[in-house]
């Protein structure tokens, strides 16, 4: 085996030969993970950008096999994948990954209910097949590093579409060849920029990402080719989006410890309490501590809002004309908890920003501290988020966060996110028998859960 294919072979080695379901911890994470996720696809389904894709599958045709999730319709393959990935991502309410730096569930999980349909899948198989496109989506991530996401690629459709395309070809039983040339398929349709946080077009990339995973599993299938160094390659996937050559520590990050522990599990899946992107969820926290406070927002002159050098990248709207920009507006989120309004789906979809809101927006300044020593348990790695207000007798109020609700080291319990869950159900008998399915889902078909869906 060449240098050159070492990487993606390896990877294609692990990837079918592994049973992560043997780890108690992944099998845990998985099952919430399923979970979070159609509480987000649910939570979703209503969303304006729902009714336009249908519209253009109807135009398209197709063989209907697959559950549009919450739709009580049918779509072909690689339709379904596309709608229900926009849809567990239209709201931003979906887990994340800190070494993804991206929403891996909103990817991987429509590729595999797409693939499963019409076909014979065990729960079990299922499950393996899950943490396996996390895994592989988180290692990519800690190969490319912060580069191409502070360059402006969006990780969620970057890396999504890769890791999904390895998960559904370990789904459908690939051989190792295979795999290689499906992820050769995949990569040139890898895409996706941060310059559209706050359209329709962010959960767009997720459902694209998840289209295109299919597209590549099913071109396979009929025997077209890709390159079989895809990822490893001096002009391939990784040097191209972040200028990474095939060093030690790119082949330690994909290949090393397949097995040992497994990223859903460690360092984990955020599960969201709120609909807004994961970067303000610091300083969400905060400025609800400071809130306790009951400040006059009359009588507050000034709010810094401090980052470590990169912890905003993903919040680009500094004044956000509507609830939609909001979710990627820390300046948005902070008013809101200061002004005593909940972080309700309302208040992040289309309607404009409040007049109070946007007055107490004109107060709040951005800086980066790269001196600033945060919790040595920060999540991410070095992150936290300062919410200091100065008010006009002269008293300044300050809180820090680098511990947010949901992250791993402060987890929703199965009892808040079964919450989640049931609030987003329109049908609370339905919603039962899908958690009474998820939950014994290593031990069942998929078709239990699918048909529910």
């Amino acid at each position: 085996m060449g240098r050159l294919t070492v990487f993606t072979e390896t990877m294609a080695e692990e990837v079918l030969k592994s049973t992560p379901t043997d780890n108690q911890a992944a099998l845990r994470e998985a099952k919430r993970g399923i979970l979070d996720f159609l509480a987000s696809a649910f939570a979703g389904r209503e969303d304006a950008g729902i009714a336009k894709l249908l519209h253009a599958i109807e135009e398209e045709g197709g063989n209907p096999i697959t559950p549009l999730i919450a739709q009580g319709k049918m779509a072909n393959r690689r339709q379904a994948a596309l709608v229900n990935g926009f849809m567990g991502h239209a709201l931003d309410y979906d887990d994340v990954h800190s070494d993804v730096r991206g929403h891996p569930s909103s990817v991987i999980l429509p590729v595999l209910f797409a693939l499963a349909s019409g076909r014979e899948i065990s729960g079990k198989s299922f499950l393996d097949a899950y943490i396996i496109g996390v895994e592989v989506m988180a290692r990519l991530g800690q190969a490319i590093g912060t580069g191409s996401y502070l360059k402006g690629w969006h990780n969620t459709s970057l890396l999504g579409g890769v890791a999904a395309t390895f998960a559904g070809a370990r789904l459908l039983g690939f051989t190792v060849a295979q795999m290689r040339n499906a992820v050769g398929i995949a990569v040139s349709q890898a895409s996706g920029l941060r310059v559209q946080f706050g359209t329709e077009m962010k959960p767009l990339h997720a459902g694209l990402a998840a289209q295109q995973a299919v597209q590549s599993i099913e071109w396979t299938q009929q025997d077209f080719h890709g390159t079989e160094m895809a990822l490893d390659s001096a002009i391939g996937f990784l040097h191209v989006y972040a200028g990474k050559e095939a060093d030690e520590a790119v082949r330690a990050a994909l290949t090393e410890g397949w097995g040992k522990s497994w990223r859903i599990a460690e360092p984990g899946l955020w599960f969201k309490r709120n609909p807004f992107c994961s970067a303000a969820s610091h300083g969400a926290d905060a400025a609800l501590a400071l809130a306790q406070l009951n400040l006059d927002a009359e009588a507050i002159e000034k709010i810094d809002i401090v980052f470590p050098p990169g912890g905003d990248a993903a919040l680009i709207h500094k004044r956000p004309k509507t609830g939609e920009q909001g979710r990627f507006s820390i300046e948005y989120v902070v008013a809101l908890a200061l002004l005593g309004q909940p972080f309700t789906l309302g208040n992040f979809g289309s309607a404009a920003v409040s007049a109070d809101a946007e007055k107490l927006m004109r107060k709040m300044f951005r800086s980066n501290d790269a001196d600033h020593k945060p919790d040595p348990q920060a999540i991410p790695k070095g992150r936290f988020t300062i919410v200091r207000i100065a008010l006009a007798d002269g008293s300044v109020h300050s809180r820090e966060v680098c511990v947010p609700k949901g992250s791993p080291q402060a987890p929703l319990s199965d009892a808040e996110l079964e919450s989640k869950w049931r609030e987003s159900a329109p049908d609370l008998e339905v919603a039962e028998r899908i958690l009474q399915a998820i939950r014994g889902l290593e031990n069942s078909s998929l078709r239990e859960l699918e048909e529910l869906l």
